[in-house]
């Protein structure tokens, strides 16, 4: 450990040890400073593992709401993840997120539908919206990704890094850009990535 960390990232990385078994058991390891709002109303799973600065929020906007967030088993997300939930995220198992990941499933104001707020209204006097945030097992997040309210990412995807991700992506398959846009998905009969024509 001295050799791979040195003397002080040692000392270090034995607090955040003892900090994870004395307050998140199930989980693996959790790099301090971490910071978690409302724990009662985040599942996380066994094998837990974050990086440094991470931060995890649930705040509902529904005062009967439980378990805004869901984390699977053996999920790793790395340094400065933020996870902002307002009515539910769920994160399924095997799940790898790089660092300065966004995940979110609030907005402040409607900017679509029947009611549009005014750019005349403070962003912080707009009323709160939500729309689930699901993101299945298998799934890798690159680096600088955000993931906006309503989105489902399929099993076994991967999003690149610094996308902005809007839509929905479908099982199996790479997506990549902002807006976020699938530019393969897996073949399982030939075992190969298959880049797929955007050109519509």
């Amino acid at each position: 450990m001295l050799k791979r960390y040195g003397f002080f990232g040692s000392i270090r990385l034995m607090i955040s040890l003892i900090y994870t078994k004395m307050f998140f058991p199930k989980a693996r390891i959790i790099r301090l400073p971490f910071d978690i709002r409302n724990k009662h109303l985040a599942e996380i799973g066994k094998g837990f593992t974050t990086g440094f600065g991470c931060r995890i929020e649930s705040v509902p906007v529904n005062s009967n709401a439980t378990n805004c967030i869901r984390i699977g088993d053996n999920v790793q997300i790395n340094d400065y993840v933020h996870i902002a939930a307002g009515e539910s995220i769920t994160i399924g198992n095997n799940v790898l997120i790089a660092s300065r990941v966004f995940i979110s499933d609030l907005n402040h104001g409607a900017y679509s539908g029947d009611h549009h707020d005014s750019p005349l209204t403070p962003p912080n006097d707009r009323k709160l919206s939500t729309n689930r945030v699901v993101i299945c097992d298998n799934v890798w997040i690159g680096e600088a990704v955000c993931i906006m309210s309503g989105v489902t990412v399929g099993a076994g995807s991967i999003i690149g890094a610094s996308s902005v991700v809007t839509k929905d992506v479908p099982p199996n398959s790479i997506a990549v850009g902002s807006p976020a846009k699938v530019v393969k998905v897996y073949n399982f009969e030939n075992a190969i990535w298959e880049r797929i024509n955007n050109s519509n």
